[in-house]
């Protein structure tokens, strides 16, 4: 029987997850303990990761739940994450690139250092995991990566210019390594919710956009199914909802003279 147990653990999944403390990080640590993975997850926030993963544990038993508190915006995170993991022998078969954040109001009046800090979080931790992790996928010609980006990705956004930017950069990267790595075994999937009904918007300071609130309707856990059923079924972009999938692709086609005065007017601070 301990026999058994152990070729039952190795066969399962090992999956990163970053941002995993709340939200949709948080909403794709159930669905992939449900799924049979074992778990990483990775946030600052300490205590909220044990209180996922005593909520998995309870639930999961026989599921292996490691927790690594730290902030990913540091330049020195990646290195860092990495080498305690190879100190535990694990090597992640998914990457859920999770962990983002956006701010709200005039790019030029915002507070430099958080600005700084989305795109060290948005842009930067997210390529430095995605390189350390790509090249055992490679080896291993399984897995693959799950790029949280945003319906944001698709189109120029005044009043939050570097998260719609930092998303961008996120789309066009996971694409660009999707057709890289196409008949190697190893996935990209860029998965773009629209609004979503998390702490995001209190922490970028958008609890003053009623439209935001009126759109904000899918659950955390209608987006991270979504995102890994089409991450199973290798699909390179994933669109949540049939709203999301039109704003999305109007934001990609539709004349940037068009869709700049709309977007501006919509995320115009209220006063």
């Amino acid at each position: 029987m301990p026999a058994d147990n152990d070729a039952e653990a190795r066969s399962r999944r090992l999956v990163l997850i970053t941002g995993a403390s709340g939200g949709i990080g948080e909403a794709f640590a159930h669905l992939l303990a449900e799924e049979q993975c074992d778990l990483i997850l990775v946030s600052r926030k300490e205590d909220e990761l044990n209180r996922v993963r005593g909520q998995i544990a309870a639930k999961y038993a026989k599921r292996e739940i490691s927790v690594i508190a730290t902030d990913l915006g540091r330049p020195e995170a990646g290195a860092l994450l990495f080498e305690e993991l190879n100190k535990r022998h694990m090597s992640p078969d998914v990457l859920v690139n999770n962990a983002g954040y956006g701010l709200y109001g005039r790019t030029a009046e915002l507070p430099y250092e958080e600005q700084i800090g989305v795109v060290d979080l948005n842009v930067r931790a997210l390529t430095d995991l995605s390189l350390r992790a790509l090249p055992a996928m490679i080896a291993r010609k399984s897995g693959g990566i799950i790029n949280v980006a945003s319906t944001a990705a698709f189109m120029p956004g005044p009043f939050m210019s570097l998260y719609y930017a930092s998303k961008a950069y996120v789309l066009s990267l996971s694409e660009a390594l999707a057709a890289e790595l196409d008949r190697t075994g190893v996935t990209v999937t860029a998965l773009c919710p629209g609004p979503v009904a998390t702490g995001f918007q209190e922490r970028a300071g958008m609890q003053s956009l009623k439209f935001m609130r009126h759109f904000a309707r899918q659950s955390a856990q209608e987006v991270a199914l979504a995102g890994w059923e089409g991450f199973k079924q290798h699909r390179r972009i994933v669109i949540p909802g049939t709203f999301n999938k039109f704003s999305a692709y109007a934001g990609r086609y539709a004349p940037r003279w068009f869709m700049l005065p709309v977007i501006k007017m919509l995320q115009a601070p209220r006063h």
